[in-house]
């Protein structure tokens, strides 16, 4: 029994307690059950009855009562308690709990998920770093997390958009075509360039591409060369890094293309249309005060030139008219000011501001020896996505960087997380589902098969009855981790399934016979069989949780 399928009970039990005139209520569309912190009062919880209990005109024990009575019927309960002021602790009988391990494999990778966004189209946009430079640790994080995020809204029936924001328009982009052409011209950049190994081998890759002749240009003219080719080459190279942390996205949205095609006018004659712009000083201004902003927001400057704002404004339209029910903005620590901005410029256009969702991820620390890493052989100034990648790893890098919630600074550990020990966090869940896939091949050599039997009832022993609780909350982990935006939950699981399995392998809960008193083996009987399917439904869901996470789910360690 599932938590799933025990909270369809205790809603139908509700139901039919409204049916036979006992309770005058709504009964809610979903009741929660969760584990109790002290197993000492059951399996599973819910505090339905005290939800209840003011509508329903009742105490909420008397509601828990009537709830109780009807519950102890329900096949696979084997007690109902009444506790406090009106929770209900279930336990349910081992056959009905060990049922689950054969469901788990059943479902194989089906197994967690849900049709929760079902029919929800998702933009989901993240990294979106400027193509200025490599991707530093804070995008290399939002790299992580978003497309964690965006599997596990997949996960849950949406139909994402992984889209990447190039900011391919600005006073940047000048500075790094100025850097360029001073490299390529043997000189320093200027004070406000950008410096570093990269600047060097995209500048002698402009001239490799054009030929000498671009260094006898004027500088106008050869700026302009090195600015389309040096940020299509260095574009080309932040793909190549995505693609190779295992990242890649369906849109590549390009910027300038929001100014080039007109949307910026269009979208800004439209609110001027409909008096969300006014004019005060010789510039055009957002009432976005009237939508919750602290301040309403220059969209044309004095000098007639748009503001960033005015391409927000823009791009957020063009999403909608893509199909985007759902717009999710993934944003660094320096951003805190766009959530009320661009939610105002949701509601600026007639659409609720709740299509628009901000998330902000806040700074990625690499330590050392106990020591922070400051700088980039490659870049320079930061550390890049390529420099945790050779510290680490690809699975200990998104492991790591999607384990914490995103709301904190996050020191990374690289020490940690190139130790084989279980102090290592991304190591213990792998080494877990490769110990699972070790025991199967070695129950298939001893001619233990899952299809002989397999009796639920067996699973009896409280490791066992850990491990299946365990196994029982994955589906509620995955849609809390989607609902709430944080693919740490999914890990923080795994860490705690891994712990019972290893715990469960330790106590000698065998799946493969021993050897008898003679030397020679044991006969295989019903326990291995059905011992077999738990540790194979284990094995499920360490690979669907570590596919979530865009972690490799190894056979062998």
């Amino acid at each position: 029994m599932t938590p799933e399928t025990l909270a369809a009970a205790v809603r139908s039990c509700l139901l039919a307690s409204v049916a036979s005139g006992e309770l005058a209520v709504d009964v809610p569309p979903t009741v929660t059950v969760e584990r109790p912190r002290n197993r000492d009062h059951g399996d599973w919880a819910t505090n339905v009855a005290l939800q209840l209990a003011k509508p329903a005109g009742r105490p909420p024990r008397q509601v828990a009562e009537l709830l109780a009575a009807r519950l102890r019927a329900v096949e696979g309960v084997a007690s109902v308690d009444v506790a406090g002021p009106g929770f209900l602790n279930v336990r349910v009988d081992a056959a009905s709990a060990g049922e689950l391990a054969r469901s788990v494999v059943a479902a194989g990778a089906a197994y967690g998920r849900n049709d929760r966004y079902a029919g929800t189209a998702v933009n989901l946009e993240f990294v979106s770093a400027n193509p200025t430079g490599p991707i530093h640790l804070g995008g290399t994080r939002w790299a992580a997390v978003g497309d964690s995020l965006a599997r596990l809204l997949e996960a849950c029936g949406a139909a994402v958009t992984r889209e990447y924001y190039f900011n391919d328009h600005g006073a940047q982009i000048d500075r790094f075509a100025r850097s360029l052409l001073a490299r390529a011209h043997g000189r320093d950049v200027p004070e406000d360039g950008y410096a570093g190994q990269y600047v060097d081998d995209i500048a002698a890759a402009v001239i490799a591409r054009r030929g000498e002749e671009v260094l006898r240009l004027d500088d106008a003219e050869a700026q302009e060369v090195f600015r389309s080719e040096g940020v299509d080459l260095m574009f080309d190279a932040i793909k190549r890094s995505l693609h190779d942390f295992g990242v890649d996205f369906d849109v590549y949205f390009h910027e300038n293309s929001l100014h080039d095609s007109g949307a910026v006018a269009r979208a800004v004659e439209e609110l001027k249309a409909s008096g969300r712009l006014y004019e005060a000083d010789g510039a055009w201004w957002l009432r976005s005060t009237e939508f919750g902003d602290d301040k309403d927001r220059v969209v044309i400057k004095s000098d007639g030139r748009p503001a960033y704002i005015a391409g927000d404004l823009a791009y957020f339209t063009d999403k909608r008219r893509r199909g985007a029910d759902l717009a999710i903005y993934m944003l660094g620590a320096d951003h805190h000011g766009y959530v009320a901005r661009l939610k105002a410029a949701a509601a600026a256009f007639g659409d609720d501001p709740d299509r628009v969702e901000v998330l902000i991820g806040q700074m990625v620390n690499l330590v050392r020896d106990g020591e922070p890493v400051r700088m980039s052989k490659r870049a320079g100034t930061v550390v890049t996505m390529e420099d945790l990648v050779d510290a680490v790893g690809v699975d200990a890098a998104r492991y790591a960087l999607a384990r914490s919630s995103t709301d904190s600074p996050l020191d990374v550990d690289l020490d940690l997380l190139t130790r084989r020990s279980n102090d290592n966090p991304v190591f213990y869940v792998q080494y877990a589902h490769a110990r699972t896939a070790a025991v199967g091949r070695n129950a298939a050599t001893a001619g233990v098969r899952r299809d002989d039997g397999f009796d639920a009832s067996l699973l009896d022993h409280p490791s066992e009855e850990v491990v299946l609780a365990a196994l029982a909350q994955f589906p509620g982990v995955v849609a809390q981790a989607a609902q709430l935006r944080e693919p740490h939950r999914v890990a923080r699981y795994l860490e705690e399934l891994a712990g019972a399995y290893h715990k469960w392998y330790d106590q000698q809960r065998r799946v493969v016979p021993g050897v008898g008193p003679d030397g020679q083996p044991e006969p295989v009987d019903a326990g291995h069989r059905t011992r077999l399917w738990l540790n194979d439904a284990v094995r499920v869901v360490l690979a669907n949780g570590l596919r979530l996470l865009g972690v490799s789910a190894p056979e062998r360690m």
